[in-house]
Formats: C-alpha cells, structure tokens, sequence
C-alpha cells in the first residue's frame, strides 16, 4: 500500500478548507436571515396565504438543506475557479441578495420592496447556475433546487404581498 505524498496531502487539507470556508459561508449567510425572521413564524402565521403556501415550520429545514447545496456548489467551483473569480463573486452577490430578502420581508415588513429584490435574486441565481455549470455541472445542479424553490419563494411573495397590503405596505 503506498502512502499519499505530501503534495497530495497537503491538496487534500486545502480542499477540505475551502469545503469548511464555502459551508460557513453559506451558513452564514442563512444566519444574517434568521436574525432578520426571529419573529418570522408569528408574523407569517397571522398574513392571509394563498391555499398552496406550505406552513411555516417547512422553511427552516428546506432552507437548511439548500444552504449545505450552495456550500458543495461552491466549493466544487471552487476546486476550478480562485476565489475571486467572476463566478464565484456572482455567488456571493446572490447571497447577499438572498439574506437581505428576509430584512425586507419579515422585519421591515416591506412586501413591494421585498418582491423585486426577491425577482432580482431569481435573476442572479438564474445567471449564477449557468456560469457554474458551465465549470462545473455537479455545482450546477447543486444549485438547481434552490434556483427551483426561490422561484417558488418568488410567487408566494407576491400572493403573500397582494393579500396583506396593510401589514406589508
């Protein structure tokens, strides 16, 4: 049996960094949301939801799921990419977006706001799956789900605002 060489160890440490790095990344990023969405479940218990809205306690896991996608789709990008290459700075753009959504919606309570800043990040993640696919299809397809439920997130912001213009304005 041969043993890896140090080169090949020292590859794999630098791999397994930038999967921590790009993991916490995302994860932070689902954090700055949570700050804003503390109050999320009583807030969104009380709003008038069309009959296909899932019930609130869905969104936690979903969410939690898609940010661990984003971090692999990242990291794989990032096997390919440097760090700050066009694609992987479109990823943080659409992150950023993403966790500011949740300020919009659930703590300013700013519907209009919230829903073109929600078609703004179907637009960036839309832009961001193609460029990582075009690296790397597994970061591609990583992202699909996400890309998938956004634009789900997209329509049930809209119905959600429609219905409920006194409380988001």
């Amino acid at each position: 049996m041969m043993l890896p060489s140090s080169c090949e160890l020292t590859d794999r440490r630098h791999s397994l960094r930038r999967l921590v790095r790009s993991l916490l990344l995302a994860y932070a990023a689902a954090a700055v949301g949570a700050i804003a969405s503390i109050d999320a479940a009583t807030f969104y218990a009380h709003l008038v939801r069309p009959a296909w809205a899932p019930p609130g306690w869905v969104f936690g896991p979903v969410w939690t799921a898609l940010y661990g996608m984003m971090g692999f789709a990242l990291w794989r990008v990032w096997q390919v990419r440097p760090a700050k290459s066009s694609a992987v700075l479109l990823f943080y753009a659409q992150l950023v977006v993403n966790a500011v959504w949740s300020w919009l919606f659930f703590r300013w309570h700013l519907g209009a706001v919230a829903f073109v800043w929600i078609v703004l990040l179907v637009v960036l993640l839309g832009i961001t799956v193609r460029v990582f696919w075009r690296i790397s299809r597994v970061a591609g397809a990583l992202l699909l789900p996400y890309l998938a439920w956004v634009l789900f997130a997209c329509a049930l912001s809209w119905a959600v605002w429609r219905a409920n213009p006194a409380s988001l304005g």
